[in-house]
């Protein structure tokens, strides 16, 4: 039997750093991954469904030329190479990877990974029949979609975040259940490749949780594309159709049928953790298939940690590269990186995209009551935005009114992910807003639009 220090199960965006980490030291440690390394991110969600989204841009831009004084007589989406575009680039990702574990003596075994038992104080498994022992286990399986209680669902063929990829012909109109980050940067490819989008769900808003100013100005934005939305409308059933698929949803006032070419399950994300035998060893459980952790992401049980989707909590890449780190700390290092405290901003890359980190303005009021001020500035206000004709969206700051701290901020602007930056770093150094006011800013650059918010404060 092969004998282990760490055996990671799963070759997430916390795996791969970590295993060369492992390895770097003189430790024996070895991957299990049943299908592709890099994880969602890498096969089929940052990565191809960016690269997917900065074309669908072009043609959009390209749509657009006249406002800019081009001429171009027509703009067409060649939808297959779209997707080529996408797939090379994720090869080239997986090559990447595979070539930089090799570098460093990580080993990977290619197969279902499942914890049979104990070896003393450390742990047996097996993986497609070949058992082999390690001292610590790491959980990076990642998550999938959530297939939900649809009448009919197992009877029609549907796309979701694991498969769109392998669809080469374009939808000629596609029913989305889910208006989350997914569905919302999906929902405006589709569109923009030249198919008719409705986006149906269960919620009373886009992006549920979000900033409800926020997520009506997003939806407004995809609306005047062309996207249709039916919000308040659970998908009760769904049914095979001559044209493709047929939707039963189910308002407060009446049911209705909606017609399409395609259907994509855009609801939700579950963790990975129903085939690893975590019973076997006596793995607490959360809610929702999550592993249950602590703040050093170790599990009741000594020697099983988790990171990425499988923990529950927040699931992003970028997250997931944290645990790493913290993970780090804790098998390598001292133990003092932990998750206490840290905060964790996200993106939708909508076009334009949101960058949001702290709390939304419902949930800073319903903290900090009267003591909160909050702003808002438009982006046509910017000169640089208009200067290059992207002038939707704006930027929103709440703001503690006491000691001038930012709670919150959501820019839904172009390069919204981007401008959002500077906020993430006032955060996490824990420095008033004054920091950003007093500045010199770059002229003209976006990023003057984050300090005319915070200006407008008045602080």
């Amino acid at each position: 039997m092969n004998n282990y220090d760490v055996v990671i199960i799963g070759a997430g965006q916390a795996a791969l750093p970590l295993a060369r980490k492992i390895a770097d030291k003189g430790r024996r440690v070895a991957i299990a991954e049943r299908k592709h390394l890099g994880g969602s991110c890498v096969n089929f969600g940052c990565t191809p469904t960016k690269a997917v989204v900065a074309s669908a841009r072009v043609a959009h831009l390209a749509r657009r030329a006249g406002e800019f004084g081009i001429s171009v007589s027509s703009v067409s989406a060649d939808f297959p190479k779209v997707l080529d575009r996408a797939r090379a680039i994720v090869r080239a990702s997986q090559e990447g990877i595979s070539s930089s574990l090799k570098e460093h003596g990580v080993e990977v075994l290619c197969g279902q990974a499942r914890l049979t038992g104990r070896d003393g104080s450390g742990f047996v498994l097996e993986i497609d029949g070949q058992a082999l022992s390690a001292k610590d286990v790491v959980i990076n399986t990642g998550a999938r979609t959530v297939l939900p209680p649809i009448e009919g669902l197992s009877a029609v063929e549907y796309l979701h975040a694991g498969n769109w990829l392998k669809c080469d012909q374009l939808p000629k109109h596609l029913i989305f259940a889910g208006a989350g980050a997914i569905g919302l940067e999906m929902a405006q490819f589709y569109r923009r490749m030249g198919g008719e989008v409705t986006v149906v769900a269960s919620g009373s808003q886009v992006a549920t949780g979000e900033d409800s100013e926020v997520a009506r100005a997003l939806q407004a934005i995809l609306e005047r594309e062309g996207i249709a939305f039916r919000l308040n409308s659970p998908v009760k059933a769904v049914s095979n159709d001559p044209a493709g698929v047929r939707a039963i949803i189910q308002s407060a006032e009446k049911e209705e049928s909606i017609t399409g070419s395609h259907l994509f399950l855009a609801t939700g994300r579950l963790p990975n953790t129903d085939d690893l035998g975590l019973d076997v060893i006596g793995v607490r459980m959360g809610a929702k298939g999550a592993i249950k952790v602590d703040e050093r992401l170790a599990t009741n049980v000594p020697g099983v940690w988790v990171a990425g989707d499988a923990r529950g909590g927040p699931m992003f890449t970028h997250t997931s590269w944290d645990d790493h780190l913290i993970l780090e700390s804790q098998l390598l290092g001292d133990g003092s990186r932990t998750t206490t405290g840290r905060i964790v901003p996200y993106g939708i890359f909508t076009d334009p995209e949101l960058g949001r980190v702290g709390m939304t303005e419902e949930e800073a009021r319903r903290v900090h009551g009267s003591q909160i001020k909050v702003t808002t500035f438009d982006m046509k206000y910017s000169g640089k935005a208009n200067e290059e004709g992207e002038t939707q969206g704006f930027i929103k700051v709440i703001a503690d009114g006491r000691d001038k701290r930012l709670l919150g901020a959501a820019i839904l602007a172009v390069e919204g992910g981007e401008l959002v930056a500077s906020c993430i770093t006032l955060m996490n150094c824990g420095a008033p807003l004054t920091r950003i006011r007093d500045g010199i800013y770059i002229h003209p650059t976006l990023s003057e639009a984050v300090q005319s918010a915070v200006v407008a404060l008045n602080l």
